[in-house]
Formats: structure tokens, sequence, C-alpha cells
């Protein structure tokens, strides 16, 4: 690599195609926190970058700087989680975490914690242990946690359950994170309060949320 390149660990969050074989990425990194970054000739049948350009591929990129961007020089991916396109449920509440996490995550700032919970939330929507619904509410209450502000639940009416899980989500490690299961009935208590939080504070659509709805 050379010294005007930078190496960053991170997530394709957003890829769109830039002229006849180009494509524009939003990576997600521990090092500089949202950015963007052009693939040139990602497009092409034979490009190196053909698979690394896409959506949810997580690993190492090798970066060259501009002015208002960087350009990809290097991909070597060690997770692409092809597996949540196996059911369109599940790759809509991926795309939503991809949504989300673009959503509240800032340029020049370390993006390790909301990298690390997107990786692990992405994990646990493969894995038969959880459902997708309590997938969802975790990822959503420790993103909001993470960015600094989520809703009062200590000052709302909620059962017992849905009240210990919202204050082990807020004290949680990330590696820790999914350690648990509630019942159905605690996940919709839960989205309630998520949801009525999410419409008051976040003035956007979720492309995503539309399929799942």
């Amino acid at each position: 690599m050379s010294s005007e390149e930078l190496a960053v660990e991170g997530m394709v969050l957003y890829a769109s195609p830039v002229g006849e074989s180009d494509k524009r990425l939003v990576l997600l990194t521990k090092e500089l926190g949202k950015i963007t970054v052009f693939a040139n000739g990602a497009r092409r049948p034979k490009s190196s970058f053909l698979a690394a350009a896409n959506p949810f591929a997580t690993g190492r990129f090798s970066l060259a700087a501009g002015r208002n961007a960087y350009t990809l020089r290097k991909a070597e991916i060690k997770e692409y989680f092809r597996e949540l396109s196996s059911d369109l449920s599940t790759l809509s509440y991926g795309s939503y975490f991809l949504e989300l996490a673009s959503y509240v995550s800032q340029e020049n700032l370390s993006g390790t914690q909301e990298l690390t919970l997107l990786y692990y939330s992405l994990k646990a929507l493969l894995s038969e242990n959880f459902t997708n619904t309590l997938v969802r509410r975790v990822f959503e209450m420790k993103t909001f946690v993470i960015d600094g502000e989520y809703p009062e639940y200590s000052r709302m009416k909620l059962s017992e359950t849905a009240a210990y899980t919202f204050s082990f989500l807020v004290n949680a490690e990330l590696k820790g994170l999914y350690s648990f299961r509630v019942e159905e009935s605690v996940v919709e208590e839960m989205g309630r309060v998520l949801d009525d939080y999410i419409r008051r504070n976040i003035p956007r659509d979720f492309t995503s949320l539309k399929l799942l709805d």
C-alpha cells in the first residue's frame, strides 16, 4: 500500500451506480465514521470490486483520499452476509439496520460501536435463537443509546420484564447484547415505545420498513 493510501475497517451501508461502470458507496468505518467512497469500474463483470461494492460487505478497505470523497483501491472482505437474501423479510430487516445506522452515524468520528452493533445484529438475524422483531428492537434501542438519546422508559408504564429489558440494553456490553429472549408480548411492548420515539424524533421514512409493512 502506498503512502497516499489509508486502510479502514468497515461495512458498506449503501451502493448506487455512477456513470457507465462505477459505484458510489457509503461506508461505516471504525476509524472515520461514515464516509463516501467511489469504486471505479465496480459494475464491470471482471472487476475485483464486483462483490465488495455491495451493501453488507464487511472487511478491510484501502482508500485514496480525495477532496470530498475517497476512492477504493483494494478490498479484503471477510463477510458478505449473503444468507440474508434467502428470506425477503430477513433481508428487509437487515437493510433497515443499514439505513438506520447510516442516519445516525457521523463523519470524522469513530464508528467502532455502531459498526460492532451492526455486525452482531446482522449475525443475530441469521440465528435461529432470536425472532427478527426482537433483533430489530434490540438494534434500535442500542443504536439510540450509542447515539446518546433514547426513550425515557423509566417514566413509562411498562411491565416489569419490559422495563428490565430496556435497562439491560442500556447497560449491556455489545458482545453480550444478544444473550436473552423474551415473550413476544414484551417485544410488542418495546415496539410501541420505540415506534413512538422514532415517530417523534426521526423525520424520515425508511424504505426497508415499507417492505416489511
